[in-house]
């Protein structure tokens, strides 16, 4: 078990008794919230994931968190963004959090880093009209109804993409998707105890291999559109 579901087991325990104090109308309004549309974008590095995720953001006129969830998360913990910068998207073992917090009186501690995550997640997934990008929010909002997608494409094509669009060489290029996608794998299972590269967990996996961004953001607007029909109701 990882450490979100011990975090949803105390949250579940927490909400039936807030129900049974509150009654039939807090549940009737938790279901409500519950359906309010968002997206969430799961890539592999060089897949092209973030230009498609603005794209899809755009196109609906949808708040686009990425990079923003860190201010978010900096701004909850009351500290310095460079020092939750660290953490994103990065697993760190318990000795080094031990050890660092004895030295460092500005260390945040990845457990600390993931509850604000998944609070931040969460209420931006309850208020809906909104893309996120990564950090394994279609685990954290997968019980808020959202539309869940997975960027992905062969090693060697993103290695190509990534090579092209950010000024690297081949190797260079290699080696550092290797490095995001093995620190991307490991935060995931160490906090989800899942496996991001199992297309289970997504509505929609899309292989970028020849498929510009601008046609990759169309199958999501389809694939969003279908499961929402009534999206623009909530805006």
């Amino acid at each position: 078990m990882g450490l979100f579901d011990k975090l949803i087991f105390k949250q579940v325990k927490r909400r039936e008794l807030v129900l049974q104090q509150e009654g039939p109308g807090v549940e009737a309004l938790a279901r409500k919230i519950k359906l309010r549309p968002f997206i969430t974008i799961s890539r592999e590095s060089g897949s092209g994931g973030t230009p498609i995720a603005k794209l899809v953001a755009k196109k609906l006129r949808f708040k686009f968190y990425n990079k923003k969830l860190i201010d978010m998360i900096a701004k909850q913990t009351k500290k310095r963004k460079v020092l939750i910068e660290s953490l994103d998207e990065k697993d760190r073992g318990m000795v080094e959090d031990i050890v660092q917090s004895f030295f460092n009186p500005d260390y945040v501690a990845g457990e600390t880093y993931f509850k604000h995550l998944c609070r931040v997640t969460m209420t931006l997934a309850k208020r809906g009209n909104c893309v996120i990008l990564g950090r394994g929010a279609n685990f954290i909002t997968s019980d808020y109804g959202g539309l869940h997608v997975r960027i992905v494409a062969p090693f060697l094509v993103r290695a190509g993409y990534t090579a092209q669009y950010e000024g690297y060489t081949i190797y260079e290029a290699r080696e550092r998707m290797q490095k995001f996608d093995k620190e991307r794998k490991d935060f995931i299972k160490e906090y989800f105890g899942k496996d991001p590269s199992n297309a289970n967990y997504y509505d929609l996996v899309i292989n970028t291999e020849g498929l510009k961004p601008e046609a990759a953001a169309e199958v999501i607007l389809t694939a969003f559109k279908k499961k929402f029909p009534d999206w623009q109701k909530y805006r």
